[in-house]
Parts: C-alpha cells; structure tokens; sequence
C-alpha cells in the first residue's frame, strides 16, 4: 500500500508500507524517530505500534531546533 506522508512544515513523502507495516515502520522510511515526531491520522494521535490502516498521516515534529 502506498501511503503518503506528510511531515508538517517540511516534506510530503510517498511510502511503501507493507502489509503488516506499523507507524513506526512508516517513520523509519522517511528517516524520523518515534522519540522526536507524533504521528495522527484524521487528526488523532496514533501508537507507533498499531498497524498502518490508512493512506495519508501527517507527521508532527515535537522539538526543532538548533
């Protein structure tokens, strides 16, 4: 399934994810930490562990900065 990722402020990103993919898998694509991001889907916050069950999830970053 093709899942479109879209890091708020930064990229939107197309992913691959596979059948059992997980949101953290998703995050491991696009080369971000659960630690650092909060993945929602339809706006909610979802577990990095639950599987993937939709097409397009919007990444928040929680700290950026330098």
């Amino acid at each position: 399934m093709q899942v479109t990722v879209d890091v708020k402020g930064e990229d939107v990103l197309e992913v691959d994810a596979g059948a059992d993919a997980t949101y953290a898998d998703l995050l491991s694509a696009v080369e971000l930490s659960p630690h650092e991001v909060t993945v929602l889907v339809d706006g909610r916050p979802v577990p990095e562990d639950q599987p993937v069950s939709v097409d397009h999830v919007t990444v928040l970053r929680l700290v950026k900065g330098g």
